[in-house]
């Protein structure tokens, strides 16, 4: 029965929480900047707006088009369900699963970058490009965070891997988690398209990334874009915090509840990070996430001692 519970409420959070995390992104922001900001629930209010509107397509798109938001918000879905919320084993579990929720990832940017080619402009070409080239510089560091996970707890399943990364209370454990913490830090500003990589609010066509790719896209299309982003940066966002939330030992209702407010508090640390620091030119982005993979392979070397 206490399994049910956890998958139900697991479902629940999965389905409803990412545009709220995305909302305390957005009104720390305005904190910092003497602003009261959009209202938490602003997401909500976008999403449902813009389904309701009509979508217009290009007669030079084909089904590729159509595609790429809905590939995109199906991967990241089942992605979530791979991945343990806290310290509750995950919907979907089993030996290698860390390898399918990597590729589903991959698979909903594939399909939002084709969806951005298929529109025949250079300009979301260019967009695209960029978001693949950047992608490509995050993935080791992401893929040498499962492999040091993957040596740390002896396990394939993300729900092992991620649920007591330090339980042998090491130092040296405590040590490789807090690398993997800033690493995969790094890797989720960059995968969802955050500052100091990219800003999701930036119009300035020459440092665009992430929103070059869905400009054309609209109504419908454009909603299931714009919760699929927030659902993405929820589910990368729980990698971070599953490293760093204990166990509280106190059942199952209070462990959902430090589980919800670590992931209130990331959002708030994100927030954070983009008042602090500008974004960064294009040509150091790569150094901050090969920085990001040495971080990831010095934790896998501390393994080898």
């Amino acid at each position: 029965m206490a399994r049910f519970f956890d998958i139900v409420i697991h479902l629940l959070v999965l389905v409803l929480l990412p545009p709220l995390v995305l909302g305390i992104v957005n009104k720390t922001k305005a904190w910092f900047g003497g602003r009261v900001g959009p209202p938490l629930t602003q997401v909500y209010s976008d999403v449902f707006k813009l389904m309701r509107k009509d979508l217009t397509l290009s007669r030079t798109t084909t089904w590729v088009f159509l595609m790429g938001p809905a590939v995109s918000l199906t991967t990241v879905l089942l992605a979530g369900l791979l991945i343990p919320f806290g310290m509750h084993a995950a919907p979907v579990s089993f030996t290698g699963d860390v390898i399918l929720a990597a590729y589903l990832l991959a698979l909903g940017r594939f399909f939002t970058a084709s969806a951005a080619l298929d529109t025949g402009s250079s300009f979301e070409g260019m967009g695209a490009a960029r978001e693949v080239t950047f992608s490509s510089f995050a993935e080791p560091a992401l893929f040498l965070g499962f492999a040091v996970l993957a040596r740390l707890t002896e396990s394939l399943s993300l729900s092992h891997m991620l649920a007591a990364p330090t339980s042998t209370g090491s130092v040296a454990s405590i040590g490789i988690i807090a690398l993997l913490v800033v690493a995969w830090f790094a890797v989720l500003l960059s995968e969802n398209s955050r500052i100091p990589v990219d800003d999701p609010n930036t119009h300035l066509e020459l440092t665009m990334i992430h929103e070059v790719m869905v400009l054309d896209h609209s109504g419908p299309a454009f909603g299931m874009i714009v919760y699929s982003a927030a659902v993405k940066l929820f589910v990368m966002s729980v990698l971070v915090v599953d490293l760093i939330v204990p166990k509280t030992g106190l059942g199952s209702p209070f462990d959902w509840l430090v589980f919800l407010v670590a992931m209130a508090a990331i959002g708030i640390a994100i927030g954070i990070v983009e008042s602090s620091i500008a974004r960064l030119r294009m040509v150091t982005v790569p150094k901050l996430l090969v920085s990001a993979c040495l971080l990831a392979a010095f934790g896998a070397s501390l393994l080898l001692r």
